[in-house]
């Protein structure tokens, strides 16, 4: 047998209200019906007193009192008096009681059904007592003559015309409560219809359990997940979120113009159109952005989800770094090819003696740099990127030099500086340096220029400079030595902090273009780069290190990183 679906939340919501209005209108109701009731009967009270002292202090009734039959002028009185007073009856007595009227003449003589002990004493005196007519609300008052008690008035209603009374002022409450319960009814149900709209029909048990997969979800997925409502505001944010943007614990509800995250993250999150896969940076991280609208007639919001592509980027430079090397050392392999059969051409013409002269010159010179890398950085992973960045500048007809100050012993970094992080900052300025001598070069930039000059001054080369060339002509006729392409790499451990700069004899930057060129996506080569330098101020804040670009001694570019080597948690 199939269990019945629970009602809705809305359903339940409904029913709970009808009920809950039903029970205030029908509370109202008897309370009102309570209240008339009373209220009657104190109004009944209030007209029979009036009705039995305006009476008994008649002067035609004290008159009448006197005389011997005091029924014949008092019956027609009294009768004329009950009608256009609204009351029930009006009996006027003797002392002892003996009716003199009554509504229905047969009463008239017989004894008076109701206390009159306290009128007797002088006092007006109301009661409810079962009389000939039914239950009533009667007053009793004392007729005096001359100080003498010499009759009785009782003016009274009965409860069946006081009912009556009360009847129409609840039949009138009714169709008040009615129309309250109507017209509540419906409201509930215009706001009940409005609420299953919004639960899409669910009920409560529903409802809970999505927000519980909604908690576990929300803390359980390792994407960061943001949600912005319509006014550009925080909604919610999950953990990794949290931690990939650096958000405190008060973020919700905050705007994304207040929370201090880069321009180009601010305006990606602020966008109105959706954003797929975009690369964005923060203090410390690479993270990939996607927003998505939320819209429903009009735009309620925008949903972002924030992957972390730090470690991703480090390993895409790596295997770039790692690219270039195998091109290097394939064309390496290819020179050493040629090299050898020279040497081999030279043995078999019999020069035995040139051909050793000609090989150990070639391994001369590729050992030499590979001992001053060696013996002045004893950091292993420095050590090698410096040789495969060597062999990959080489390759471009670009000069890698390491300065003779440099110098960093083997265990001086602590682990609190990652090696991949060093890789980054060294690696990417590195290449940006080969690319700008290279570029010089080919433009003339690097192989016109003239040594001592101070990199801004340019000459018009009439003749390349070549290896077989020790002079270049310039315009005005002189003959000048050229300064080859050329990157010179600082790296020194000193003083509490890594020192690593790099300086190249290229175009240099312009200086208005200082703080630009480490905003992601400015570059000189177009679309599609522009991430190198972006990433190594990233990695050097992480370390809390500092980045400085000034013009180098050759008039290109020189960026100075200064990274503290103490053992504090580095930010990740």
């Amino acid at each position: 047998m199939r269990i019945p679906r629970p009602r809705s939340l809305a359903g339940q919501l409904f029913a709970m209200q009808v009920v809950l209005v039903a029970a205030i209108v029908a509370g109202c109701a008897l309370f009102a019906y309570v209240t008339d009731r009373s209220q009657a009967e104190e109004t009944a009270r209030l007209q029979s007193t009036a009705t039995a002292t305006a009476v008994a202090r008649s002067p035609s009734v004290i008159a009448a009192a006197r005389s011997a039959h005091p029924s014949e002028p008092l019956q027609p009185y009294t009768e004329r008096l009950r009608r256009d007073a609204g009351v029930t009856f009006v009996v006027i007595m003797a002392p002892d009681g003996t009716r003199w009227t009554h509504p229905e003449p047969g009463e008239i003589g017989k004894k008076y059904l109701g206390h009159i002990d306290e009128a007797l004493k002088g006092k007006i005196y109301s009661e409810k007592h079962l009389g000939v007519l039914g239950p009533s609300v009667r007053t009793v008052a004392p007729i005096y003559d001359n100080g003498k008690i010499t009759g009785l008035v009782s003016a009274g209603i009965t409860i069946q015309k006081i009912s009556e009374k009360v009847s129409q002022q609840v039949a009138a409450l009714l169709g008040v409560a009615g129309a309250a319960l109507t017209l509540g009814g419906l409201g509930t149900y215009v706001i009940n219809a409005r609420l299953r709209r919004h639960t899409h029909g669910m009920n409560a048990a529903e409802l809970s359990r999505i927000h519980d997969y909604h908690e576990a979800a929300l803390h359980a997925v390792r994407e960061g997940l943001l949600m912005l409502d319509g006014r550009r505001r925080i909604a919610l944010v999950n953990d990794a979120a949290r931690e990939l943007l650096g958000l405190d614990d008060d973020a919700v509800g905050r705007p994304v113009a207040e929370l201090g995250l880069p321009a180009p993250l601010t305006g990606a999150l602020l966008a109105a159109e959706p954003r797929v896969d975009e690369v964005h940076l923060t203090a410390d991280r690479v993270i990939v952005v996607n927003t998505s609208p939320v819209v429903g007639g009009e735009q309620r919001g925008t949903v972002v989800t924030l992957r972390d592509h730090t470690e991703l980027q480090a390993l895409s430079g790596e295997l770039d770094s790692e690219r270039g090397f195998t091109q290097a050392l394939r064309s390496q392999a290819h020179e050493a090819a040629n090299r050898l059969h020279t040497v081999v051409s030279l043995i078999e013409l019999g020069r035995a003696d040139e051909a050793v002269d000609f090989a150990t010159a070639e391994l001369e010179l590729a050992q030499v740099l590979t001992d001053r890398v060696v013996g002045a950085v004893g950091e292993p992973v420095l050590a090698a990127l410096l040789l495969g960045k060597a062999a990959q500048a080489n390759e471009r007809g670009v000069e890698l030099v390491l300065a003779e100050d440099s110098r960093i012993d083997d265990g001086v970094l602590p682990p609190s500086l990652p090696a991949r992080d060093l890789v980054t900052i060294l690696g990417n300025l590195i290449d940006n340096a080969v690319d700008a001598a290279s570029e010089a070069a080919a433009g003339g930039r690097g192989a016109g220029a003239l040594d001592g000059m101070d990199g801004q001054d340019r000459v018009i080369v009439t003749a390349a400079a070549g290896p077989d060339r020790d002079t270049v002509t310039a315009a005005d006729g002189r003959a000048v030595q050229p300064l080859r392409a050329r990157v010179t790499v600082t790296a020194r451990a000193d003083r509490g902090e890594l020192l690593l700069r790099v300086a190249d004899t290229g175009a240099g930057v312009d200086p208005a273009d200082a703080e630009e060129v480490f905003r992601r996506g400015w570059s000189t080569h177009g679309a599609g780069r522009g991430l190198g330098l972006a990433l190594v101020r990233q990695a050097a804040h992480r370390s809390r290190g500092t980045v400085l670009l000034a013009e180098g001694p050759d008039g290109g570019a020189e960026f100075t990183v200064r990274l503290p080597l103490h053992t504090a948690e580095v930010r990740t």
